[in-house]
């Protein structure tokens, strides 16, 4: 008779931002249904009002995981719904940070009545694995970023200059990202002068990286070169969809598409692009014939408000100019199910982390469009990959124009060359080994976890 294994509890404390909530909530579901663990995730109300409504109605592996909440300063400009980076106004996100800042009483009162086995936290709140330590529970860094980005910065945190980075497809100024992640520093309770404000250091024997050890596994090992960590790979962590057919008004737009027709663009949950971007990108798409879907998202006080209105932030004309081969919206979109349809043949993405994973993972070229932040390396990677290709910015102002939006689109959509059938059979290729390696990381991940959890009990 097979050895029943003791249950551990783990508590997982992701930074407030979807493209963090969600990997979380993904990795703590698969060890909650498939190994001998009790999951946890700790946010805010409307974060976690947003989990119950957008994957638990439909996801019945999510009900396994315990929501619990965490109680946050409600200052006159940062009222309970804006607790979250989802649809936050860009010069609220200081203020977001250091208001979150002051919920670390709300997280230790939480600790000391779940008592739990092991945190996994996240790299915005340094103060999380202090309070950890002081209770003797160990504390596992779960990094969203990827192990190309991270090992990246930590070599530019080691060296002080990228020029030295062992792999060459990956580059930024030196002076471009620290600077804005020393700013950052300054608003974090409790953040070490070390690589990733600590977090790295004082993560418990292995560091979690959402990535595929089989598409990053040169960065993956020299992350842990520079970090004298393990770096555990989870795997793309892709939530699966509860219905496979869906009736809304895309996905019946995208039915009456042929296959690998159409142009898919979204800037995420969290990018919003200005009225001159959205001309720039218009006008690409006006001097190139394909289909396309578009996703244009507006911050939470501006959505529906009659502030900005779709219909007056596009060139006048564009609508009725390609009403018969494009679909522009400004509502959510259900990204994994757009990328999974048929006709989808290319992603023009700003390549933040969930996306260019799900680009991936459903074997869907990219054509990047970096902003900010870690995008740039993303799309790097890509490239480097042989499944995407950047957008060219102008030489003179650094911005994207609609005459090399057009280029990019029509290299991998009209001319439908050697280069876009070696795109998508290499992103095939990529899609076919994440799915096949993607349970054997989460197993790995699991027992790592056990083992910590269990060593912490003798």
């Amino acid at each position: 008779m097979e050895e029943k294994k003791e249950s551990f509890k783990i508590l997982m404390f992701p930074w407030l931002a979807h493209g963090h909530i969600f990997p979380y909530l993904e990795l703590a579901k698969r060890l909650s249904t498939t190994h001998h663990f009790t999951m946890y995730l700790c946010s805010t109300t409307v974060n976690l009002d947003s989990i119950k409504s957008s994957i638990l109605s439909e996801d019945d592996a999510a009900a396994s995981v315990k929501l619990v909440e965490l109680h946050m300063p409600s200052p006159p400009q940062l009222p309970p719904h804006l607790h979250t980076t989802s649809n936050l106004p860009s010069h609220l996100l200081l203020t977001l940070m250091k208001t979150f800042q002051e919920s670390r009483s709300s997280f230790s009162d939480i600790m000391d009545s779940l008592k739990p086995d092991l945190v996994i936290f996240d790299v915005y709140q340094p103060w999380a694995p202090k309070i950890a330590s002081s209770k003797g529970i160990p504390s596992i860094y779960f990094s969203t970023s990827g192990a190309t980005a991270l090992s990246f910065l930590h070599h530019l945190y080691t060296v002080g200059s990228g020029a030295t980075f062992p792999f060459p497809a990956i580059s930024l100024p030196d002076d471009d990202l620290p600077r804005r992640l020393a700013l950052l520093a300054q608003n974090l309770k409790d953040a070490d002068d070390d690589f990733a404000y600590g977090a790295m250091a004082r993560s418990t024997d292995i560091v979690l990286s959402k990535s595929s050890r089989y598409v990053e596994k040169k960065y993956a090992d020299y992350l842990s070169a520079l970090s004298k960590k393990q770096i555990v790979c989870t795997g793309p962590l892709i939530a699966a969809d509860a219905k496979k057919h869906d009736d809304s008004e895309i996905m019946k737009w995208l039915n009456g598409k042929t296959l690998d027709s159409t142009i898919y663009i979204s800037f995420g949950s969290e990018c919003f692009l200005s009225k001159k971007q959205i001309a720039e990108i218009a006008k690409g798409l006006d001097l190139c014939d394909a289909n396309f879907l578009w996703v244009i998202r507006f911050p939470a006080e501006e959505a529906g408000t009659g502030i900005r209105l779709i219909e007056e932030e596009l060139p006048a004309g564009f609508l009725e100019r390609v009403k018969e081969r494009g679909l522009v919206v400004s509502k959510w979109a259900p990204q994994t199910k757009i990328l999974d349809h048929p006709s989808i043949g290319c992603f023009v993405s700003h390549c933040g982390r969930s996306s260019i994973t799900e680009s991936m993972y459903f074997g869907v070229p990219v054509i990047a469009m970096p902003m900010n932040v870690d995008q740039p390396m993303n799309a790097q990677l890509m490239v480097e990959l042989g499944v995407g290709v950047e957008v060219e910015k102008d030489h003179e102002n650094g911005v994207y124009v609609g005459e090399e939006v057009a280029k990019a689109m029509n290299r991998v959509m009209v001319e439908k060359n050697a280069l876009y059938e070696g795109l998508r059979s290499r992103a095939r290729r990529l899609c076919e080994t994440m799915r096949e390696k993607e349970g054997e990381e989460v197993n790995e991940v699991a027992q790592q976890l056990f083992k910590i959890c269990a060593k912490n009990k003798k």
